[in-house]
């Protein structure tokens, strides 16, 4: 017998096609002074780069409509995204100014690990979204943060082994790549700062300088990273390892539970009359489940 694996939130063609265009638009947004010549026009333009990164919120929000037009997302599934998102959003304020201590990150992984990739990006991005307007965040660094905070929570989702690795195993696993993917979301958004911040500030030799080779940039950048970002990054990564593996086992089985009780895939089928023993045509309902 073959078990369901309730997904509120695939992944179809259009959720993909705009997945893919804001992954590739921020790709290049984030790295492009890395890779710009000297003599480029783009080298001049960097303290423009907040209003370039404007410009990717309506790609977020364009990923997040495509999501829903794709799975035809239903109520209970916005209620989970909304009291989901509620939790991340309260979670985040809670240790964000002392050492990177952020809760928020593990309840990404561990969600996006039951729910799937599509829900665990438009979860991380709309989480985000909602925890900057809490703490009053909202600036030209936002949908960066929308953008890494949706890729660390679908990550979790394309983990492998969801429906056969349990247990302490998947308690490990998870928070392996909440370490990994911790540092991976802080050396996104600091790449996106270090760019913004460095300009007519190019002093210790860690700061970004236009149009210098990739590779001495990568070195300055680095060095930013350690003597910056390192302290907020490794709390942040320890933090979400601890949780994942004293509390995690817990919540994955609500999550679970929540899911199999929403029956988000459940479709109902009506069949045509039947002829019954006394001639009668009774209605039938069936209920049928996509089974992945």
């Amino acid at each position: 017998m073959t078990t369901a694996r309730p997904r509120p939130i695939r992944l179809g063609p259009k959720s993909v096609t705009a997945l893919a265009l804001v992954s590739f638009v921020g790709l290049v947004a984030i790295g492009w002074p890395l890779f710009a010549d000297r003599d480029s026009a783009l080298t001049d333009h960097a303290a423009d780069a907040p209003w370039f990164f404007a410009l990717m919120l309506p790609l977020l929000i364009g990923v997040v409509v495509a999501t829903i037009a794709d799975c035809g997302m239903d109520a209970k599934a916005v209620a989970m995204l909304g009291v989901l998102a509620a939790v991340g959003a309260a979670l985040r304020p809670i240790g964000a100014g002392t050492a990177g201590l952020e809760p928020m990150f593990f309840l990404m992984v561990l969600s996006g690990r039951v729910l799937g990739p599509g829900f665990g990006f438009v979860l991380g991005a709309v989480t985000m979204f909602a925890s900057a307007l809490l703490t009053g965040g909202v600036g030209p660094w936002m949908p960066t943060q929308m953008l890494a905070m949706g890729w660390f929570a679908m990550g979790a989702g394309l983990l492998p082994g969801p429906d056969r690795l349990r247990g302490r195993r998947e308690l490990v696993l998870l928070a392996a790549y909440g370490f990994v993917a911790a540092f991976a979301y802080g050396t996104v958004t600091n790449l996106y700062g270090w760019v913004t911040v460095s300009a007519g500030n190019q002093q210790a030799g860690i700061f970004f300088v236009p149009g210098d080779p990739a590779s001495a940039n990568l070195v300055r950048f680095l060095a930013f990273l350690l003597t910056t970002s390192l302290g907020w990054d490794l709390g942040r990564a320890l933090l979400t390892v601890v949780l994942t593996m004293t509390v995690g086992g817990a919540l994955l089985r609500a999550l679970r539970r929540a899911t199999r009780r929403a029956n988000f895939e459940a479709q109902v089928t009506f069949e045509g009359p039947e002829t019954g023993p006394r001639g009668e045509a009774p209605h039938r309902t069936q209920v049928t489940y996509d089974v992945e």
